[in-house]
């Protein structure tokens, strides 16, 4: 890539980061009266719901922070981060530890599932703070709510089960993905030695489970053993689902500079491009059969926000690693295509969701899934690895 695309590239996804994406946030979502994030918006910002979702609050405050120690000591973004973990601290954890889902806008729980990502976000939050302001109490947090999830995690029974486990027991790529990232948030906070242990087990977790049945792709669902699910639910793969993955262990042999394990990794990035464009209209599809048959979620065909963004950091991660042409070709039409469709050309930000033509499904800007993550992760991330780039 010549000097000056890297350039303009650079100059791009910074001014995206810093003078659109978070200014829409900052402008819209702090709530001021009672803590926390006000994040179900609609096109221009305004609130939609005053309910408020723990996983938003989680994310925004990691990225504040994040912000913070990665781009500039902003004061003002550390301010706001700790913002978003007073709240978390005082309304989003049950009796048990455990964290509410949904709660009002003063923070009284409204929903609790059986999931561990709430606390997994919770986790990235208090990490990335300590990092940016000291706070050993949050950095202890951090790591008491990681214990937590991973004694749920591996304890049999301790949640309760998407299917009764007599009949039919399974594993979800979602948790061992997920926990890769939160260790990999916590390790730059506490350089500790067990973290890279744990690492790698959720990495061979992954190998050893979800990506041998089939061989080139990367399960979603599969049998307690690894058995392939030869039914709508172990056929149907989430393409952004596995090029997050894929980007998470890519990341982790770029730090460690191990190549086998980036290389290891490729064919599942290549196969989850591959089948989840679609090649009709453009933009990778929400989710696919891997056989070739009607995928069952009714929402099979949209294009998400997320998975493109998952997608534009990953390719260009696996181009910066290898040197082959081929991820700098498909971040090129997956950006192009992406930037074509998502942003909101008057009030900044990007639309979420999207028919399959690319035209505009819903156009609110935040809901209980949708916050300052995704996108904002994506152009730091960009950013940041264009300044390792010196240029050809």
């Amino acid at each position: 890539m010549k000097k000056e695309k890297i350039a303009e590239l650079r100059n791009y996804f910074y001014n995206q980061v810093v003078n659109d994406t978070i200014p829409f946030w900052v402008n819209n979502s702090i709530d001021y009266k009672y803590g926390g994030f006000l994040t179900y918006l609609d096109r221009k910002g305004d609130v939609l719901s005053t309910d408020k979702s723990m996983w938003v609050q989680g994310r925004a405050a990691w990225l504040f922070a994040r912000m913070y120690n990665e781009l500039e000591k902003k004061d003002e973004w550390l301010e706001l981060s700790h913002h978003g973990i007073e709240f978390i601290k005082k309304y989003g954890f049950d009796a048990d530890g455990r964290m509410f889902f949904t709660v009002t806008r003063e923070g009284k729980p409204l929903r609790k599932r059986r999931y561990l990502f709430t606390e997994t976000f919770a986790v990235i939050a208090l990490a990335e703070y300590a990092r940016a302001s000291g706070d050993t109490e949050a950095l202890t947090s951090a790591k008491n709510i990681l214990e937590l999830v991973l004694n749920y995690y591996r304890t049999k029974g301790s949640l309760p089960a998407k299917v009764y486990p007599e009949t039919r027991q399974t594993r979800s790529l979602s948790m061992p993905m997920i926990l890769i990232n939160t260790i990999q948030v916590l390790r730059k906070s506490e350089n500790d030695k067990r973290y890279n242990k744990l690492i790698d087990e959720f990495i061979e977790e992954i190998f050893t489970y979800f990506a041998k049945t089939v061989p080139g792709i990367l399960l979603e669902t599969v049998g307690s053993n690894g058995e392939f699910i030869d039914l709508p639910e172990g056929r149907c793969i989430d393409p952004g689902h596995t090029i997050e993955t894929c980007w998470f262990i890519m990341e982790e042999g770029r730090i460690r500079n191990d190549k086998q394990l980036i290389i290891k990794v490729l064919p599942f990035l290549d196969s989850a491009l591959e089948l989840g464009w679609d090649n009709k209209y453009g933009g990778l599809f929400y989710y696919v059969d891997i056989r070739g048959k009607q995928a069952e979620p009714l929402e099979w065909d949209m294009k998400l926000w997320w998975p493109h963004n998952e997608a534009i950091y990953a390719t260009f991660l696996a181009y910066h690693l290898t040197g082959k042409k081929k991820y700098l070709n498909w971040f090129q039409k997956i950006l192009d295509w992406s930037l074509k469709h998502f942003p909101d050309k008057e009030y900044g930000e990007w639309f979420g969701y999207l028919h399959r033509d690319g035209t505009i499904a819903l156009d609110f800007k935040g809901n209980n899934w949708k916050g300052p993550f995704h996108l904002p992760r994506q152009e730091l991330n960009m950013y940041l690895l264009l300044l390792k780039l010196p240029g050809k």
